[in-house]
């Protein structure tokens, strides 16, 4: 133990170490939870190339499957729409 410890009285010292250990338990969880979210953005940035890939080989299929895309974005667009306006309506 140092020496400045055994100066001290054993309360004091607990105290200490006390305050010690919950500023690394501290930073250990901030730590913990910088980790988390990047592991997260990693998880959708996978997500989200995938599905990139997907279009973009869909897309450079024959017309058949472009007829196809064209039709499901149309039919998204209109889904869009329809919703805003059921939430607009549900507001007021």
């Amino acid at each position: 133990m140092a020496d400045w410890a055994r100066a001290q009285s054993p309360a004091a010292v607990e105290e200490i170490l006390d305050r010690e250990n919950k500023r690394m338990a501290d930073s250990l969880a901030s730590k913990v939870t910088r980790l988390k979210s990047d592991s997260d953005f990693t998880s959708m940035t996978g997500l989200l190339t995938g599905s990139v890939k997907r279009f973009s080989t869909m897309a450079r299929s024959g017309r058949d499957n472009r007829k196809l895309l064209c039709g499901m974005a149309a039919g998204l667009i209109v889904v869009f729409f329809i919703l805003s306006y059921l939430l607009s309506r549900a507001r007021t």
